[in-house]
């Protein structure tokens, strides 16, 4: 049979060297990203928040969804703590943005506070550091 009617599928090309260390680095950064919005909803959570009826626990599970997504983020090579790092920052931020201007479940935030701020910034962090190691290492 001759080679050059497709008998083997041609392979893959390999990725460049330098784009996988670039993209390991936006991971890392949209980790500690994740990991600063866990910590700060940990704060607020222990600081009054655990006795607002539904946000109090959406606030603890925030806080636990942020460390797993820093970890998954870290040692699992998917697509999928990517786009589930875009997920939980624009979902929690929206949440966020929510609270300060109609109301979620009942509260009513200001963008203002050292807290606050932290969080949010943390969270827009893990949307485009997490986008951007998803082009970097899936888009050719």
């Amino acid at each position: 049979m001759d080679s050059s009617q497709g008998a083997v599928p041609p392979q893959p090309q390999a990725r460049t060297p330098a784009r996988l260390p670039f993209a390991r680095g936006w991971r890392l950064v949209a980790a500690v990203a994740a990991l600063v919005s866990a910590a700060v909803h940990v704060v607020l959570y222990l600081d009054g928040y655990d006795t607002i009826a539904v946000v109090g626990p959406l606030f603890l599970l925030n806080a636990v969804a942020g460390v797993v997504l820093a970890v998954l983020l870290v040692v699992w090579r998917h697509w999928l703590p990517l786009v589930g790092g875009i997920g939980f920052g624009g979902l929690t931020l929206l949440a966020f943005v929510l609270s300060t201007t109609v109301g979620f479940y009942g509260v009513n935030e200001s963008f203002a506070g050292t807290n606050e701020i932290v969080a949010a910034v943390s969270e827009v962090v893990v949307v485009v550091a997490s986008a951007v190691a998803l082009l970097r290492e899936y888009v050719r």
